[in-house]
């Protein structure tokens, strides 16, 4: 059984008990029928606007073949699902960021809850475990729990963090963190920061000063600005992604908690839309649990062989 296969088995199997509810008995697919897969993409939680362009497509390719059987149909959707989450155009890789800069710089971003401290927890594990030195930035001034969860990750990695008090300017400790990091010869630097889905000028404003006081040491900072997101919340991961975008330039996603609901559509939608890569997800607690995200291994576990052949 591969990865994907136990992480979206519940996002999985009510998507197929849908679709083949929606088409038994069918001889083809009538109007009444792309109805009921575009409520099942929904349920999903794929998103309104990405199931209108999925449907679309399928309505186009209908119109053409006037038929398509449940084979068919399954292999149209593993297509189509497949271009939507290629944004990138690059091949699936083992290692998703770029770790010939040096240092690479990552700040991450996300809203309270999602999985943020975890996942930077679990990216300082991956790298120690390559052979990189790490430091993590405790940016996030305004909740002592952040720094304190941080400190934890950062022990069980075994690699550096730089903290200041409460109520620092995040944006001090970003700066300190990567001065420190040129100055000890780091490979990989972890920007943590606030978790408030505050005013979005106030957010706007505090991670573009975070991002202009780290060039002042290394002038191309970030290089990669990850957005944690939380599976389980559905459509609120799509509104925090949107909030997120408008607020500065998300490189790639992290997506948690993939293995604890039937909503995994919504990385799907998420791709859609802001057209920024899942490079990470979230599959358990531990501090292995961090993979890579192969985009083709996912659209082939949720179109496997077993539920086409209902």
């Amino acid at each position: 059984m591969g990865l994907f296969d136990k992480v979206i088995k519940k996002t999985k199997d009510g998507f197929f008990q849908r679709l083949s509810r929606t088409i038994a008995g069918k001889s083809r697919i009538d109007d009444s029928v792309l109805d009921a897969i575009e409520e099942a993409l929904v349920a999903s939680d794929i998103g309104v606007e990405t199931t209108l362009k999925i449907v679309d497509s399928l309505e186009a390719r209908v119109e053409r073949d006037k038929y398509l059987t449940y084979d068919e149909l399954v292999e149209f959707l593993r297509e189509e699902i497949g271009i939507l989450l290629d944004v990138d155009g690059a091949a699936p890789a083992e290692e998703p960021l770029d770790l010939s800069k040096k240092p690479l710089v990552v700040m991450v971003v996300g809203v309270n809850g999602v999985g943020k401290t975890t996942t930077i927890g679990k990216l300082a594990a991956r790298y120690k475990a390559m052979g990189k030195k790490v430091m993590i930035g405790a940016a996030d001034t305004f909740r002592a729990a952040a720094v304190e969860q941080l400190e934890i990750w950062a022990g069980r990695a075994g690699v550096s963090i730089v903290k200041q008090g409460m109520g620092s300017d995040p944006a001090s400790v970003a700066f300190d963190t990567v001065k420190s990091a040129v100055a000890k010869d780091m490979d990989v630097v972890l920007i943590d920061t606030a978790g408030r889905l505050h005013n979005r000028t106030d957010l706007m404003n505090e991670l573009t000063k975070i991002r202009n006081v780290m060039r002042k040491v290394v002038p191309d900072a970030p290089h990669e600005v990850l957005l944690v997101l939380d599976a389980s919340t559905g459509q609120n991961a799509y509104q925090q992604a949107r909030e997120f975008s408008r607020a500065t330039d998300i490189t790639s996603l992290a997506i948690t908690k993939l293995d604890g609901t039937a909503k995994g559509g919504v990385v799907i939608g998420i791709v859609d839309q802001l057209k920024v890569p899942v490079k990470f997800i979230g599959v358990g607690e531990g501090v292995e649990d961090l993979k890579v995200f192969d985009r083709k291994e996912f659209v082939s576990s949720i179109f496997s062989r077993e539920d086409i052949e209902k």
